[in-house]
């Protein structure tokens, strides 16, 4: 990192580093209200119908909600969103050169206890005149959210501290996650193989593989992010603080026998 109080002067600590000066003095353009607005209904609308890819959701945006905005564009958006439609399609959306992705761990898994299973992902939240990215890790029995962490960009930090503090609960003997950047980046599988945990990776475009992660965002953003007008990222964690302590607490699952998840996590772990 470059130090502007250090002795040394700026072009030089550049040049040690290898980074362009002009980077320095870069600062990108804060997003129009127009173009949060067309991200915020896009994420609305793939979490409608996450099949849905950039064509669809293009279409829908024109005729549906009157914002005409050209597939290009919308495909963009997307991917800085980090969304892709969840139908099989060919040899899409690989992880990073170098990377190594694991095989997926859980066909025909019976999945009979809490912490045999984790899972995690990312995904956007659109606030009021910005957005932030929201990672969660959930045992796949109970249901139950281990940790989450907010960051307003798509750097590494965020997911290693979701980790971190689901990983001081506990450990899960298999984690589960997409082959994105992230999960195959070598600080993050790292962290899963010194706590000495299986690593899974869902198969490209199945939408099954990951299913309990994908309907807990569905719960976050149509029980509270949809329903609400948050201001600021400190409202926004303020706010995801409160929902999943009643998430895992007080919200009965009819899926666990009208239990809440706490209950089933550490009933199960208690018998």
């Amino acid at each position: 990192m470059v130090d502007k109080s250090d002795e040394i002067s700026i072009a030089r600590q550049c040049e040690l580093l290898g980074v362009n000066r002009s980077t320095l003095y870069y600062k990108p353009a804060a997003p129009t209200p127009k173009s949060l607005l067309i991200k915020q209904v896009i994420d609305y609308i793939y979490t409608k119908r996450p099949v849905f890819g950039h064509r669809r959701i293009a279409k829908e945006l024109d005729e549906v909600y009157g914002l005409p905005v050209n597939r290009k564009t919308v495909l963009g958006y997307m991917q800085e969103m980090g969304i892709e439609a969840i139908y099989p399609k060919p040899d899409t959306s690989k992880a990073a050169a170098g990377h190594k992705v694991y095989p997926y761990l859980l066909k025909g898994l019976k999945i009979w206890q809490p912490n045999q299973v984790w899972s995690t992902d990312i995904t956007y939240i659109p606030i009021m005149g910005g957005f932030m990215y929201l990672t969660a890790v959930i045992d796949w029995y109970s249901r139950y959210v281990l940790s989450w962490a907010l960051s307003d960009s798509l750097e590494i930090e965020f997911v290693l501290e979701a980790m971190n503090d689901a990983l001081k609960q506990g450990k899960p003997a298999i984690m589960n996650s997409d082959q994105g950047s992230h999960y195959t980046s070598p600080k993050y599988i790292q962290k899963l193989i010194d706590a000495n945990v299986s690593i899974s990776m869902d198969h490209k475009g199945r939408c099954f593989d990951n299913i309990f992660v994908e309907r807990l965002w569905r719960s976050v953003k149509y029980e509270y992010i949809y329903i609400n007008e948050i201001d600021s990222p400190r409202e926004l964690r303020k706010g995801l603080t409160g929902y999943f302590d009643f998430y895992n607490h007080e919200r009965y699952h009819q899926s666990l026998g009208y239990l809440t998840p706490a209950q089933v996590h550490f009933n199960m772990q208690n018998k």
